[in-house]
């Protein structure tokens, strides 16, 4: 078999993680097949709120496709207690998802990746008759055809098929529901530079104002199984914010999922990142920087395990990539659960300090800019540890004993009920 025909690392899904991932393989000099079932540019349900974090990954020299900068946020508790607080610097950027992603795919294609578009992954085996030898991953598309890799990253987002085959298992699902509305320059000129966050009424629960020009980007978002309230919670938000009289250009909806601190990231030759491996911060579900910094890393990693010669090392390579992951981000996600379990049970605590507190407000605006995270935070501050360690305390005095829960398998497609 010729080494013409085999990709040396092939990644699906063309979103934040999959053009990252493949950025770093092909700037590594490797040959890089892109896959996306989309054409681009293409929507996604998303607020797409470009943090210090999410920047920070970006390749270099690559310009953020900003429709609007935030210096200021209004907060509420449930549409009460609303005070605005500012920042004469820049606290974060908003985008297009579709503008952010093409351009994040055009600069993998610069680097020498080559892009599939409108092309669909129904499987990847790493053994059988399709697969010529362990050095070897066969990527069958929908179409029948077969492509080989010696790695492949999964990046096809939080119903993935790759992540699937990994073995990905998640324990928190929530569902968030957003609308793009178009909106007169009068009311577009009052919402620029500014965001609003309005913590909900269901526990956990939150919905964001974004401004992008001559569009609001309007959602909220709940624990999954909450479809009906959530709903309620949307159209209510919307009219709350004068809204309601304004036809939204797009209405949509989005499972979210949060993998178990246990989940693989890996299996053979294959590894997950961005919403594949479930890797967003729980209590704000933030995605986009921990896809960007996820993918950049399976790319990098990919490389190694694609020159592995033999089971034994690409098995190392891909430990050595979870490892890189849990060490960074899913230390942010331990905290960013114990925030979400502080947050579901006392709201209007976390609204009262953010608002009230200069510290509060001074610990969200360093993270937004990226000088710090919410882990860096909770390890660095005494008070701010004690503070958690405290409530981690009342709550698991108050905690119920339940039956042990298993967490859930990434599924394949997303309920009826709840796109």
């Amino acid at each position: 078999m010729s080494s013409e025909n085999v990709w040396d690392v092939v990644v699906v899904g063309a979103g934040p993680a999959g053009a990252s991932a493949a950025y770093a393989a092909a700037v590594a000099g490797r040959r890089v097949l892109l896959l996306e079932k989309a054409g681009l540019p293409r929507y996604k349900t998303c607020g797409g709120g470009i943090i210090g974090p999410s920047r920070d990954a970006l390749p270099p020299g690559f310009e953020l496709p900003l429709k609007d900068r935030v210096h200021a946020v209004t907060f509420s508790l449930n549409g009460r207690f609303a005070r605005t607080r500012r920042s004469k610097r820049m606290l974060f950027g908003l985008v297009d998802r579709s503008d952010l992603d093409n351009e994040l795919v055009e600069h993998a294609r610069r680097a020498g990746a080559e892009v599939r578009t409108g092309t669909a992954v129904a499987r990847v085996e790493q053994h059988g008759a399709a697969v010529p030898d362990r050095r070897t991953v066969a990527v069958v598309l929908a179409d029948g055809e077969t492509v080989l890799a010696r790695a492949v990253v999964g990046a096809d987002g939080s119903a993935s098929r790759i992540g699937a085959h990994v073995g990905v298992r998640t324990e928190q699902v929530d569902l968030g529901l957003e609308a793009e509305i178009p909106v007169p320059p009068s009311v577009a000129e009052d919402w620029a530079g500014r965001v609003l966050i309005d913590w909900g009424p269901m526990p956990g629960s939150y919905g964001w104002v974004f401004p992008k020009g001559d569009r609001l980007t309007v959602g909220v978002i709940s624990a999954r199984g909450e479809g009906a309230a959530t709903k309620r919670y949307l159209d209510d938000f919307v009219a709350r914010m004068g809204l309601a009289g304004f036809e939204p250009a797009v209405s949509s909806g989005h499972l979210t999922r949060c993998r178990s601190e246990d989940s693989p990231l890996s299996r053979g030759r294959v590894i997950v990142c961005g919403d594949a491996a479930g890797l967003l911060e729980p209590w704000t579900r933030e995605g986009i920087s921990f896809a960007l910094r996820s993918g950049r890393l399976a790319g990098e990693w990919a490389v190694r395990i694609a020159e592995a010669n033999d089971a034994v090392d690409a098995r190392r390579q891909a430990l050595n990539y979870a490892f890189a992951i849990k060490a960074g981000l899913g230390v942010e996600m331990a905290v960013g659960r114990r925030m979400l379990a502080v947050f579901a049970r006392r709201p209007g605590l976390l609204h009262a300090a953010i608002t009230g507190l200069r510290p509060a407000w001074r610990a969200f605006t360093e993270i937004t800019r990226g000088a710090t995270t919410l882990a860096g935070i909770v390890q660095a501050n005494a008070v701010a540890r004690r503070a958690v360690e405290a409530l981690d305390r009342r709550q698991a005095a108050e905690r119920p004993e339940a039956p042990e829960k298993r967490p859930e398998p990434v599924a394949e497609e997303q309920p009826a009920s709840e796109r």
